[in-house]
């Protein structure tokens, strides 16, 4: 689960770069493909309308994926000992409190 989910949070942070870089404003790759290519299949305003629309879905997926992978980081979480030497006896730890 984890693994599936971390794949898709990568995905979708390299869509977001391309995605930003792509959108026309001040500097960035400025609409890469030029304007013969956005003409013929949406008009500029349009393309960039496009653009900010999935720029903003692939950014609620990225948010998501991002929450959903420290749930299941937290869950996975659990606290183990390590017995560097197994023949020694066991002793209590003394830094927490006993019961009374």
């Amino acid at each position: 689960m984890y693994s599936l989910i971390l794949a898709i949070h990568i995905l979708l942070a390299v869509a977001i770069t391309c995605l930003v870089l792509l959108q026309r404003g001040e500097g960035g790759l400025g609409g890469l493909g030029g304007a013969n290519s956005a003409a013929n299949f949406l008009t500029s305003r349009q393309t960039g309308t496009l653009l900010s629309k999935l720029t903003k879905y692939f950014f609620i997926g990225f948010v998501c994926t991002s929450l959903g992978l420290v749930i299941v980081a937290k869950n996975m979480a659990t606290p183990k000992t390590v017995n560097l030497i197994p023949d020694a006896p066991r002793t209590e730890n003394p830094l927490t409190p006993k019961a009374e």
